[in-house]
């Protein structure tokens, strides 16, 4: 069947594969971690041009590395259990029973369907968590917090909420060199063989320093880092971002991602990236333009 494009829009389409080749060539054999999770796997449409746009990579010779969140995945499945969530400063408290209700959201539902989104469309994905092939070791996540009247600091317990202590990336290296792409939920093992919950961004950065990534991307719902005065900020490094955090331009939930991307990068991930999931086919437009489309965090 003829194509019912106007020649105009054809010419726009090699236009554009044209100047993404230089790029293509750029990230050629290099391992690319992606962290994946917000209003973006939420969005069925979106979640489709995701998964073309991992295949994209594959095919072009990347090696994409999926690491998910489920957030309101796991509330929707508390709630329709009648389990309450409790949280500390942002973290969910995570016990026993709730651990089984998160490994079994993360590693068993969204885990497996993300993989499929990526097969149906060509890809050739296979879901794991950080359990499988001894990826990830964690351990318990302390944090203290000072009481306001006595000013002594308390140890609170958040359960089986982890961090990464070790990753073992072995199984990921053995990928890489097949066609395989690897879907990994935020779930890591410890030494007694505790199952952990650890928080997506966290486990990219650790997956991209232990795969010693080209770049870290963080998909999130806002543009980036935004000044003041809500401008898109392109490019940060080091010295800038702590004194954006100083001045409270970089609060909140922007703080962790943003340290996240620090880590990673003194680890050694060349850079790393805080970008709008929201925008259709986001990651071509980050990899395969010369301006790309969030804030890139560098070392200098």
């Amino acid at each position: 069947m003829p194509d019912s494009r106007s020649l105009e829009d054809q010419l726009l389409t090699a236009a554009t594969l044209s100047e993404a080749l230089p790029f293509m060539r750029k990230y050629a054999g290099a391992t690319i971690v992606i962290k994946y999770g917000g209003h973006a796997m939420g969005d069925a449409d979106l979640a489709d041009k995701f998964a073309r746009d991992i295949v994209l990579m594959k095919q072009v010779g990347i090696n994409p590395v999926v690491v998910h969140g489920g957030g309101p995945q796991i509330k929707e499945m508390m709630d329709r259990l009648r389990i309450e969530s409790e949280f500390i400063d942002g973290l969910r408290v995570t016990d026993a029973a709730t651990m089984e209700i998160v490994e079994m959201v993360l590693a068993g539902r969204i885990n497996k369907e993300i993989a499929a989104s990526i097969n149906r469309v060509g890809g050739n994905a296979v879901g794991l968590s950080g359990r499988d092939g001894d990826l990830m070791l964690a351990k318990k996540l302390t944090r203290t917090k000072r009481d306001p009247d006595s000013n002594i600091e308390r140890e609170l317990d958040l359960g089986f909420v982890g961090e990464p202590q070790a990753v073992n990336p072995h199984v990921l290296e053995v990928l890489a060199e097949s066609d395989v792409i690897p879907v990994i939920a935020p779930i890591g093992y410890g030494a007694e063989g505790e199952t952990f919950n650890i928080n997506a961004d966290t486990f990219a950065g650790a997956v991209a320093a232990a795969t010693h990534a080209r770049r870290l991307l963080l998909l999130t719902d806002v543009a980036g880092v935004l000044s003041r005065d809500g401008e898109l900020l392109t490019r940060l490094t080091d010295a800038d971002l702590r004194g954006l955090i100083e001045d409270g331009t970089v609060a909140g939930g922007m703080i962790p991602k943003v340290e996240t991307c620090l880590t990673a990068i003194k680890q050694g991930v060349k850079a790393a990236v805080i970008m709008d999931g929201r925008v259709p086919h986001s990651l071509l437009l980050e990899l395969f333009t010369s301006h790309g489309i969030g804030t890139l965090i560098g070392r200098n």
